[in-house]
């Protein structure tokens, strides 16, 4: 089904790539991390673009730090708007440092969040620890996300390792793997020192990953996320998404915006 939102304008305009599934949807997710947005602040997000992301990360330890009352209360808003939840994985990491997991898995089942983020992009997970948290946040009835990458500037891609991540993640349960890039977009992962995509590399990776709707690409940056919408496509999964820049980037995917103008699936007939 494609999107059909309320619009006095025509149907081709509110998506020429004429591509664009509403919510639920597989593929085109978007992700947007809030690292500490208000009441006032999430509700307007909510407002303008509930219907253009799909995923909310509280980015690294934020939900920690949140009155109780408050983080309920928009962790609720974003069920009802079709969103799901998570904390961001730095905050697992540290629970795992600190020998305290069970206790972080009981706060997020209490709290009312939908998934976990599992990573280690701090910290040194062995391959057996990171499937046992895994199989453990499923067992718990959490939707699992995990991230592929370290945080230190400089780390490149391991591509055979990021594919037998992928797989064994998503054997263990998980249901999509993240590609770290940090908040910067910069020296991290995909992205050189000035955030500019290595393409060369995306075209392996994508060469050898089976299925692309389980892999999201953190791309902070609008530049970063053209090039992704054009070298992928328009239904490319994209996280670390600035609140401000959720719409925005809704007008990227259905080629409304010069950067991915081409998405538009041209009509030969003009009519007036």
């Amino acid at each position: 089904m494609k999107s059909t939102i309320g619009s006095p304008w025509h149907p081709r305009l509110t998506d020429p790539s004429d591509s664009r599934e509403v919510k639920p949807r597989t593929s085109g997710l978007t992700m947007v991390i809030d690292k500490g947005l208000g009441p006032h602040a999430f509700q307007d997000l909510l407002t303008t673009s509930s219907g253009y992301f799909d995923l909310l990360k509280f980015g690294f330890g934020t939900s920690s730090l949140y009155p109780s009352p408050l983080l309920r209360e928009k962790l609720a808003q974003a069920k009802n708007a079709g969103i799901a939840a998570f904390p961001g994985g730095t905050l697992l990491e540290a629970a795992f440092r600190l020998r305290v997991v069970p206790d972080f898995f009981r706060s997020v089942l209490e709290l009312g969040f939908d998934g976990v983020e599992i990573s280690d992009g701090t910290v040194h997970l062995k391959r057996s620890e990171r499937d046992e948290l895994i199989r453990e946040a499923g067992l718990l009835g959490l939707r699992v996300f995990t991230e592929y990458g370290k945080k230190t500037h400089g780390a490149r891609l391991d591509i055979d390792d990021l594919c037998r991540t992928f797989e064994r993640d998503l054997n263990c349960g998980a249901e999509l793997v993240t590609v770290e890039a940090r908040e910067s977009g910069q020296g991290v992962g995909l992205f050189d020192d000035d955030g500019a995509c290595r393409e060369d590399e995306l075209e392996l990776v994508l060469k050898r990953i089976p299925d692309r709707t389980k892999l999201m690409w953190e791309a902070p940056q609008k530049d970063q996320q053209a090039a992704l919408l054009r070298i992928v496509g328009p239904d490319v999964n994209l996280g670390n998404v600035q609140p401000q820049e959720a719409f925005a980037l809704e007008t990227m995917r259905r080629g409304l915006r010069s950067d991915t103008f081409g998405l538009h699936r041209v009509i030969s007939d003009y009519v007036i």
